[in-house]
């Protein structure tokens, strides 16, 4: 194996000399940078990019932790994941999708290797205990999502209050009354208080007791398409009197128009469906195609990059703290209620 020591005899000089041509620290002659290429090239020599980075003290590179031990990644996730990669390209970065599970150790045995300049966490819970086992370290990090308590986090998300108080709303204005809230069921993937979940049941029961009820139908169901289709044909046997579901689940969202249909209740005309926190993608899935609330995953994918990278760069600066809301797509599962409904 050629070495620098190797390289620096061939071109007659030191071996620091060899270290400052490869990292650009320091200024270097024409004619001795060319004595020590063209060593290299007649050698074979070829620089290890990772050690010159680690050397420089960074390595432009930025960990995307998704938990995927415990989450299938959803279209809408696959949306944050593709724009922020391109947005760090953009910006000379190199993003890396770390599929690891959401454990706190991990996440910072990671943060604490010094291969990465930066951490983008996802799939955030509301106490998450990644971000305080962060906290202590040198590392930056930003969250794709948030915590209970964000006092001095970099996060972005999307506002799922207002996206869940626009769906509620909209149903609403077709006289639909008697809804039901359909959200995942990760009770047993360590994920119990996912940020985005309980937000969205939050809001979702603060919504509906201003409508006059006080104990709004929830329903968990995991994500697949196959428990979809049985929760929607058990749905309508328990509780006959729906006309309206917002879904949260996109995996399960086709399976429920289907077990739905199984059950003899028809999509729309019987049961009104509004698919949040989705993508076009998901929505088109399901006969008939859903109306669906988008997910802002490419805006958000590019902002959190955009933070992660101003935290590097300019670690006293005010966090960067971003919420944008779902915003609402035409598709084939709204109708007004039927009157006597």
């Amino acid at each position: 194996m050629v070495t620098m020591n190797d390289v620096a005899k061939r071109a007659g000089v030191s071996i620091a000399t060899v270290s400052f041509v490869l990292s650009g620290a320091k200024p270097i002659s024409a004619a001795t940078r060319e004595r020590v290429e063209t060593a290299m090239r007649e050698l074979g020599y070829r620089r290890n990019p990772v050690g010159a980075a680690l050397a420089r003290g960074r390595t432009n590179i930025i960990a995307l932790l998704y938990p995927a031990l415990q989450r299938p990644a959803t279209g809408s996730v696959m949306g944050f994941f593709t724009s922020a990669a391109a947005r760090a390209q953009e910006l000379g970065r190199n993003l890396v999708l770390w599929p690891i599970s959401n454990d706190a150790g991990e996440a910072a045995a990671l943060a604490n290797t010094g291969l990465v300049d930066g951490v983008l966490l996802m799939e955030v819970q509301l106490e998450d205990a990644r971000v305080e086992a962060l906290r202590p370290g040198t590392t930056p990090f930003a969250l794709i999502g948030r915590t209970r308590d964000t006092a001095g986090l970099t996060f972005v998300d999307v506002d799922f209050e207002a996206s869940m108080s626009e769906a509620v709303a909209a149903l609403d204005g077709l006289g639909h009354r008697r809804i039901a809230f359909v959200t995942g069921n990760w009770g047993d993937l360590h994920l119990e208080d996912h940020g985005a979940a309980e937000r969205s049941r939050a809001c979702f029961r603060t919504e509906m007791a201003r409508r006059g009820v006080r104990k709004p139908l929830i329903v968990p169901c995991a994500e697949n398409s196959l428990d979809g289709r049985r929760l929607g044909r058990t749905l309508i046997t328990e509780h006959p009197e729906l006309t309206a579901l917002v879904v949260m689940n996109e995996h399960a969202a086709p399976g429920i128009v289907m077990g739905l249909r199984d059950a003899g209740r028809r999509v729309p005309d019987d049961v009104s469906i509004i698919s949040i926190g989705s993508s076009a993608n998901m929505a088109g899935m399901a006969d008939p195609p859903l109306s669906f609330m988008r997910t802002p995953g490419e805006e958000l994918g590019r902002l959190g990059v955009d933070a992660i990278i101003e935290r590097i760069e300019n670690a006293g600066a005010e966090p960067p703290a971003v919420l944008l809301a779902c915003e609402m797509q035409p598709g084939a599962t709204l109708v007004r209620v039927r009157p006597g409904d």
